[in-house]
């Protein structure tokens, strides 16, 4: 069975804090690829640009999605992101620069990256497994994010991964597979032909997870890079944002979700003043109660140590099929076939760094 694997939940939602060197590479790629005009406009509508950004180190994840969703949207292009990810520079990544300096090899920046959301940029949670010869990454739509949007974020982390994992090792870097959990777009031999290109990778549609591969040889590839000292503080913004303190509340409260009303009195706010205020960052109080019960069930099924109608009473549902289904809502596929579609070599990726 299964056992305890590298399976890292993500929290970062709305107004929680988001690396603006993504945000800066993001506004000057679509000023690139579709206009000073599209830039400006996108800058009027999240209230930041270029000219604020270059001197902050923090910005808010729903700015960073709102650009991301306008480049996707204007540009029509299913492997746009894959395009944006590609054109990262190591030099840009200004509040990363005095972590990626400690580190030795590939291994050690993969690590820090996959537990550090708050710090590389990251909107999915991850669970990351070693099969033979390879470690795989897969992506968790816990958010339930929109597969087209979902995809776009995805062929982004890879192309941006891979290209600075480049410049790092000055090393032809290559990835072995990528899975999309969509089918095949239109003409799909034009539409996937930068990401199979770019990586080198197989690249296979119509697949039960979106999930990337990469030989364990490659993430002993030391680093080369020459980095210039930097001064560079990261620290991030004083005090949890609302949505920390509302998901904060929900995992003390497990299997007890408190009701809307409830919720808003934990904190000091109307129930309508509250249902606004997550509206606002792009995201719905029960939106977040499902996004913590899907996490706390994989962290559960992944241990191993519990049947699923355990689970399902440790969660607060008192039909057990119920829980089932809404499993299935979670990720698209029911408790069984998410532990059948893990390999029993699992592992966490600090064995392997």
């Amino acid at each position: 069975m299964l056992k305890q694997g590298g399976y890292n939940p993500n929290l970062m939602v709305g107004d929680q804090c988001y690396p603006a060197f993504e945000l800066r590479n993001l506004l000057q790629f679509i000023q690139q690829e579709l206009g000073e005009q599209v830039a400006a406009t996108v800058c009027r509508q999240i209230g930041v640009g270029l000219t604020e950004l270059a001197a902050c180190q923090f910005v808010y994840v729903w700015q960073v999605e709102f650009a991301l969703e306008a480049l996707r949207l204007q540009s029509g292009q299913h492997d746009m992101g894959a395009r944006l990810g590609a054109s990262y520079q190591v030099s840009s990544l200004d509040v990363l620069l005095p972590y990626l300096d400690q580190f030795e090899s590939i291994g050690d920046c993969l690590q820090f990256v996959v537990k550090n959301p708050q710090l590389v940029g990251s909107f999915t949670d991850s669970l990351v497994r070693v099969d033979k010869n390879k470690l795989w990454v897969r992506w968790l739509n816990t958010g339930k994010t929109a597969t087209e949007k979902y995809s776009f974020q995805f062929q982004h982390s890879i192309c941006s991964l891979l290209g600075l994992a480049r410049q790092l090792t000055k090393q032809h870097v290559m990835i072995s597979d990528v899975f999309f959990a969509e089918l095949q777009p239109c003409e799909a031999d034009q539409q996937s032909l930068f990401i199979t290109d770019f990586t080198g990778a197989k690249v296979s549609f119509n697949q039960a997870y979106f999930e990337w591969s990469i030989e364990l040889a490659w993430l002993e590839t030391p680093i080369t890079y020459s980095f210039e000292p930097t001064s560079c503080q990261t620290n991030i913004a004083l005090g949890p944002s609302l949505i920390e303190q509302v998901l904060r509340q929900l995992m003390l409260h497990m299997p007890k979700v408190p009701t809307l009303q409830g919720m808003a009195e934990l904190m000091h706010m109307s129930d309508r003043s509250l249902r606004r205020k997550l509206a606002l960052a792009g995201t719905s109080y029960q939106k977040l109660i499902d996004q913590v019960r899907c996490q706390q069930a994989i962290k559960m099924i992944l241990a191993d140590n519990m049947h699923v109608e355990q689970i399902s009473e440790i969660l607060g549902y008192s039909d057990v099929s119920h829980f089932r289904q809404s499993f299935k809502h979670w990720l698209g596929y029911p408790p069984g076939y998410f532990l059948r579609h893990n390999s029993p070599a699992t592992s966490s990726l600090t064995t392997i760094t």
